[in-house]
């Protein structure tokens, strides 16, 4: 029996990109920051008798502030974005750990899609109803498979492919029980936690009778245009060749400018669409990230007008009025 492809997802993404530059949404964690929520608001009732402190599991408020994270996709479908991310970021068991809540990653995962269609479906509910897609998104965990977290043990790892591959099974299975149109894992700063990611997403397709759009996103860490596990972008473009990507891109890192020369690289090292969705500049000393709208969309239309990328977003420090100069 062939595959089924959801006739809303590859075919409606292939469609947008042979008319022109589709648009990715913002920063998430920007927005959900701008809430200045506190301990009980990222408890709420559900868990208000955790053991363990989780303020800063932005992920969890898929499940305990839903209407908040409904408002940011919202916000960021209002400014342009044709394609949403969930609020998946760190919904694996392997970061929820940290907050003791690793047994929660099924229900996150599946809460996250349900906010996101809400928005896309409230939109359709008052007649804006364009084409829109949800992006599961796959971050890249808090552990690294190549390299050690003791420089006293260099041979030492804090997490194995297994265990990796494990973990992105059961958020990739949560992500296509919710209902995504495409799967991004992103952010990847060590590319055997990618090839993990997609091993797992290769056995959900496979057990699910199901093809999805797979769009993954690298990292690069510094300006010697290496990945932290110390990649270059042609090593990381050989590396992952061998699967079935729908494209490939760069998010986070370095800002829009400096990066300019990395999406070059990339759109002449590989065949597939290329995705980019940059930091609004570098963190200042606050943390905070100062580029202006009309900046980031100054670069990323300089990069466009140039013909490298076909999609584009904002990552940290992106707000919808960013995503709105750059759409």
């Amino acid at each position: 029996m062939p595959a089924i492809v959801r006739p809303t997802s590859r075919q409606l993404l292939e469609d947008l990109c042979g008319k022109r530059i589709v648009v990715l949404d913002g920063a998430m964690g920007t927005m959900i920051q701008q809430l200045h929520l506190t301990e009980a608001d990222y408890r709420g009732s559900l868990l208000a008798d955790h053991p363990r402190p989780l303020m800063g599991c932005n992920d969890l408020l898929s499940l305990t502030r839903p209407q908040s994270i409904e408002e940011i996709h919202v916000a960021f479908l209002q400014a342009g974005a044709d394609i949403i991310s969930t609020n998946t970021f760190n919904a694996n068991r392997i970061s929820l750990a940290d907050y003791g809540l690793a047994d929660r990653a099924g229900p996150i995962n599946l809460a996250a899609v349900a906010c996101a269609r809400r928005a896309i479906g409230n939109l359709d509910a008052s007649g804006d109803n364009r084409p829109r897609l949800v992006a599961g998104s796959i971050g890249p965990t808090n552990r690294t498979a190549s390299l050690s977290p003791d420089v006293n043990d260099p041979g030492y790892r804090a997490v194995s492919f297994d265990e990796l591959a494990a973990a992105y099974h059961e958020q990739v299975s949560a992500l296509l029980e919710g209902g995504v149109d495409i799967l991004l894992p992103e952010t990847t700063f060590d590319t055997l936690n990618l090839k993990a990611c997609l091993f797992a997403i290769g056995q959900c397709f496979d057990e699910r009778d199901v093809r999805l759009p797979v769009m993954a996103s690298v990292t690069i860490s510094d300006r010697s245009g290496r990945t932290l596990s110390g990649q270059t972008l042609e090593a990381f473009v050989i590396s992952v060749s061998h699967a079935e990507l729908f494209s490939l891109g760069i998010n986070c890192a370095l800002g829009p400018a400096m990066m300019r020369p990395y999406v070059e690289e990339l759109s002449q090292l590989t065949p597939l669409r290329t995705i980019r969705y940059p930091t609004a500049g570098l963190p200042n000393e606050f943390g905070g990230y100062d580029e202006t709208p009309e900046e980031m969309a100054r670069v990323l239309g300089e990069m466009a007008a140039a013909g490298w990328l076909n999609i584009v977003g904002g990552c940290c420090g992106t707000t919808p009025a960013h995503l709105r100069a750059i759409a």
